[in-house]
């Protein structure tokens, strides 16, 4: 079955369930934190995000306390094979 382009992955996962859950706050709390609703956030920590704003992005690490390092990684996963990347 074909993919459409909305539910392209994009080799990015956000670590987000991770990091409120060790520094033990809730999504609601952080949303009311960053002025982001709970909704767009929770797309955000379920990888269906295609986008995120810097000033989202900067708002979550500094209520998190964290890096954006921290808080988006690359799904290795989901890296294409080595074998199918172009050549030079």
């Amino acid at each position: 079955m074909p993919r459409d382009d909305d539910d392209e992955l994009t080799g990015i996962h956000c670590r987000l369930d991770e990091l409120l859950a060790s520094r033990g706050m809730t999504l609601t709390r952080l949303s009311e934190l960053v002025g982001v609703s709970i909704v767009n956030l929770s797309v955000l920590k379920n990888d269906r995000a295609k986008a995120i704003r810097f000033s989202t992005l900067q708002a979550i690490c500094a209520a998190l306390d964290c890096e954006v390092g921290e808080l988006l990684v690359r799904d290795r996963a989901g890296d294409a094979p080595a074998a199918s990347a172009p050549q030079p």
